[in-house]
């Protein structure tokens, strides 16, 4: 017997649950997903301070989100400002909720989360801020690292996470 590939076992589930329901049950993007019609989406900043460049000599470097199914991506953001662990942390915190509703989304919907502190010593007063995050009732996945070097920017914080839509 052959060895499928997990992707190819889901891919079989899935046409399964579409031939057992009919197609009754099983979302749009369920059905995009059977037929191998998965896109990719960029999501343009809203603000003309948010954009990136887009000229041939300086290329955009990221998407600052990306969909892909139901399934959204947001790229890291940091607080550009003096200021404290505290408010950064806020800042960053509402400029990601602005980028998921721009998107679609919710903080509530948010699955995973990383957070990159530039010093580890803040991660109590980090999280004093986060646990006021509109999270709902099931807050995500998180991770949280201080990466050696710091973060770029000076920014004592950068969040970025994956949501759905």
């Amino acid at each position: 017997m052959q060895q499928q590939s997990r992707r190819g076992l889901l891919k079989n589930a899935a046409k399964a649950a579409v031939a057992v329901t009919g197609g009754a049950l099983i979302t749009e993007t369920a059905k995009a997903q059977v037929s191998g019609k998965l896109e990719k989406k960029n999501y343009p900043p809203k603000t003309q301070a948010d954009k990136v460049p887009t000229t041939p000599a300086k290329a955009p470097l990221f998407s600052s989100a990306v969909s892909y199914g139901n399934l959204l991506f947001l790229a890291g953001v940091g607080a550009h400002f003096k200021g404290t662990i505290e408010e950064h942390t806020k800042h960053v915190l509402d400029e990601l909720e602005k980028n998921l509703i721009n998107a679609g989304s919710s903080m509530e919907k948010v699955l995973k989360v990383n957070v990159y502190l530039n010093d580890l010593k803040d991660y109590a007063a980090m999280n004093s801020v986060y646990a006021t995050g509109k999270w709902g009732s099931v807050p995500p996945v998180r991770t949280t690292v201080a990466p050696a070097g710091g973060i770029p920017g000076d920014s004592l914080v950068e969040i970025d996470l994956i949501a759905y839509i």
